[in-house]
């Protein structure tokens, strides 16, 4: 952590004890610790939806739980996340997180193919839909839930500067960097949305659906 990433952190809000917890055993337990969402991002997504107001959530990508905490911890009452993660084998880790953050009733786990789920979830409407998972196929994700957001309604995609690859002049051509530099410029080019990126962590691009 450099020294301005670091006087950020002791200036924001710390996080509290279950997701401490939660980066606890994502350290201990997998080997992409550097995923998580981290504290300051992750206040800034709560503090996000406490002032949307979102009552319908929906998370592409779960990981460990870390963000689907965030997001919950600031819906109101009766609001609801429908969260997605493809590895089955940190659905224990997720859940238990959920229920020591007192979130369970407010989280729906959905394990599997996040293209599949969202197929079964045809029809439901959200406020408000967080992408962070496979960078390669973000495009798609967009296409697929994109008549899911209500107007006036948000999309968040994480990692959107993609440790600045994404401006590297020639772009690198793997497949993570060649996706999300598209889908960037998929975003920009959609006359339905407005957006910005903000440089929070690896990039968040905000996208409005229009009224």
């Amino acid at each position: 952590m450099d020294r301005l990433d670091r006087y950020i952190s002791e200036h924001s809000t710390p996080q509290g004890e279950a997701l401490a917890w939660i980066e606890c055993q994502t350290n201990i337990r997998t080997n992409h610790a550097r995923m998580l969402s981290g504290a300051v991002q992750g206040r800034f997504l709560t503090m996000l939806v406490e002032m949307i107001r979102p009552a319908s959530i929906l998370e592409i990508g779960t990981f460990t739980g870390y963000s689907a905490v965030c997001l919950a911890s600031g819906l109101g009452e009766g609001g609801h996340l429908d969260t997605l993660e493809i590895n089955d084998e940190l659905e224990d880790l997720i859940l238990e997180g959920f229920s020591r953050a007192g979130l369970s009733d407010k989280i729906s786990l959905h394990v599997g193919d996040a293209k599949e789920t969202l197929a079964g979830l045809k029809g439901r409407l959200y406020d408000l839909v967080y992408i962070d998972a496979n960078k390669r196929e973000y495009c798609e994700y967009y296409g697929l839930v994109f008549d899911m957001v209500r107007p006036g309604g948000f999309i968040l995609a994480d990692n959107v500067l993609w440790d600045g690859k994404v401006c590297q002049d020639p772009l690198p051509q793997d497949r993570q960097t060649v996706g999300i530099a598209g889908f960037n410029d998929m975003v920009m080019a959609d006359p339905r949305v407005e957006s910005v990126i903000l440089p929070v962590r690896d990039g968040l691009n905000i996208i409005r659906k229009k009224d």
